[in-house]
C-alpha cells in the first residue's frame, strides 16, 4: 500500500483538501486499498479553512516521514508559507519523495526552492504573482497540471482532480485510474504516466456543439476516420468542422483523434494480452510499426516495454 500525506496549511481550502482523500480512497488493487491517505497540519487540532470553518486534523507534520507522496493543498496564506512546511517539503525532496501541490500550494513549493528551473503551474489568477515572486520557475500557462521529475503542480479547483488521477495512473495504470474516475463521476484522466510519459493535457473543452461527434468517434476509433467522416457526422463542411472543433477543444480534429487513439492503445497494453498488430488495429493506429512510432514519441517506451511496465494481467505477452 502506498501512503499519501496531504498537508493542510491554514487557512486551507476544504475543496483542495477533499480531492486527494476522495480519489485515493477509491483505489482498490486485488480487493485491497491501494493507498493510505493521511491529512496532517503544522499544528494538530483545529485548522482554519478559507471558508471560515475549523477542521480537526489529528496528525502533525511527522506524518510526512512515512509517506511516498506529499501533497500540499491550496492555502489562503500562500504569500507567507509556514517555515515548518517549507522545511518538511525540502526534507521530502531530499528523501526522494514525490511532491505535489494543488492550486496556491505551488507558492510554498516555489518558496522552498523546489520549482527553480522546473515547469510548474498554479491557478490562473495567481500566475502573474507567482511569476513575479519566483522568476526561476518555468511557469506554464493554460494547462491543468504539470509534472517535472518528481514534482507536480496543478491549477486550481477541479484541476486537482486531474492531478490526482494522473498520480493514480502513474502508480497503477489507466484501467485503475479510469475506474476511479467513473466511481467519482468525473472525466477520465487525460494524458498521464511517469516523467517520460507526461504530455501536456488537452485544453478544457469550451463547447458542446460537436460533443455527439466526439462521442461517436470514440466508439469508432478502430476505423479509418478522417476529416470528411467527422464533418459528415456533424453535418457541416470540413472547413467549419476544423474551425469550430479547434475552438471547442483547443486542438485540431486530427490531433484530437491521434491523442484518443494513443490513449486507447495505452489502455489496451495495460489491460489485454493482444498481439501488437491486433492492438494497433483496435486502437485505430493501423500497424504495429505505427503503434511503436506514436507510443515511442509520446512515452519514450516501445509498446513491449510499456506493456512490461504497466500490464496487470498475469502472464501477459510482450509480442
Amino acid at each position: 500500500m502506498r501512503r499519501v500525506a496531504v498537508i493542510a496549511a491554514p487557512p486551507v481550502s476544504m475543496f483542495n483538501l477533499a480531492i486527494p482523500e476522495m480519489l485515493f480512497g477509491k483505489v482498490e488493487i486485488d480487493g485491497r486499498p491501494g493507498y493510505e491517505t493521511v491529512i496532517c497540519a503544522p499544528d494538530p487540532g483545529p485548522v482554519t479553512t478559507t471558508g471560515g470553518l475549523d477542521l480537526i486534523v489529528p496528525h502533525g507534520l511527522e506524518a510526512v516521514e512515512g509517506a511516498d507522496t506529499v501533497i500540499l493543498a491550496g492555502s489562503g496564506a500562500y504569500e507567507d508559507p509556514d517555515p515548518r512546511v517549507l522545511d518538511v517539503l525540502r526534507a521530502s525532496a531530499d528523501g526522494g519523495k514525490r511532491i505535489a501541490s494543488i492550486c496556491t500550494g505551488a507558492f510554498a513549493l516555489a518558496e522552498a526552492g523546489l520549482l527553480d528551473g522546473r515547469a510548474a503551474t498554479t491557478y490562473w489568477a495567481y500566475r502573474p504573482l507567482l511569476a513575479a515572486r519566483h522568476p526561476a520557475v518555468d511557469l506554464q500557462d493554460d494547462v491543468l497540471f504539470v509534472q517535472d521529475g518528481p514534482v507536480l503542480t496543478s491549477s486550481g479547483y477541479a484541476a486537482g482532480i486531474d492531478l490526482c488521477l494522473h498520480v493514480i495512473r502513474t502508480d497503477h495504470g489507466a484501467a485503475v485510474a479510469n475506474a476511479v474516475a467513473r466511481l467519482a463521476l468525473v472525466a477520465p484522466v487525460r494524458p498521464g504516466g511517469q516523467t517520460q510519459f507526461t504530455q501536456t493535457p488537452l485544453p478544457p473543452e469550451r463547447g458542446v456543439s460537436f460533443a455527439d461527434t466526439r462521442a461517436w468517434a470514440m466508439e469508432h476509433l478502430d476505423e479509418p476516420l478522417g476529416l470528411t467522416d467527422l464533418a459528415r457526422h456533424a453535418g457541416v463542411s470540413v472547413r467549419t468542422l476544423s474551425r469550430r472543433f479547434h475552438a471547442e477543444t483547443g486542438v485540431s480534429p486530427l490531433q484530437w483523434l491521434l491523442h484518443q487513439r494513443v490513449e486507447r492503445a495505452k489502455e489496451l497494453l495495460e489491460t489485454t494480452s493482444l498481439p501488437m498488430d491486433q492492438l494497433a488495429r483496435a486502437s485505430g493506429l493501423g500497424t504495429a510499426d505505427s503503434l511503436r512510432q506514436h507510443l515511442l514519441r509520446r512515452t519514450g517506451l516501445t509498446p513491449s516495454a510499456y506493456r512490461a511496465s504497466f500490464n496487470r494481467l498475469t502472464g501477459a505477452g510482450t509480442a
